[in-house]
């Protein structure tokens, strides 16, 4: 590749007009990343809101359901198993809390599952960034 730097600049250009063109040029990119990182934003706040408001419902409709199926489950123990009441709660308070806590793990877990910052836009950045000042 012939060297340029030594030609003058082709088509009646000039360094000025060259380096504005490269300036606008590098300008109009980080406006488009810009642009890209807040749709990506506006996406991983869709998906939270979404798992945010899916647990919100579950929890909602769970509730009344498993206080009735509790109470349920302590009777037929009492009655059934022939265990005490107390002894009753315990067991089915004691199953209700390893239940509830691994379904607390699973939203947390869905949570961490994606990064909230804009993953693309960040490498892409970076490699723009990398470009403008090593060019070679």
């Amino acid at each position: 590749m012939p060297d340029t730097s030594t030609r003058p600049a082709e088509s009646g250009q000039t360094v000025t007009g060259l380096v504005s063109g490269i300036v606008n040029d590098a300008q109009e990119l980080i406006r488009q990343q810009l642009a890209m990182a807040r749709a990506e934003v506006r996406a991983d706040v869709r998906r939270s809101l979404q798992a945010g408001a899916l647990l919100a419902v579950g929890a909602v409709v769970l509730v009344p359901a498993a206080i009735l199926l509790c109470n349920m489950l302590v009777y037929a123990l009492h009655e059934q198993a022939g265990f005490s009441r107390w002894a009753s709660y315990g067991i089915v308070g004691g199953v209700t809390v390893l239940i509830g806590g691994a379904l607390v793990a699973a939203g947390i877990g869905r949570f961490r599952s994606f990064n909230p910052l804009p993953d693309q836009t960040v490498e892409a950045f970076k490699e723009n960034v990398r470009w403008m000042t090593n060019p070679k």
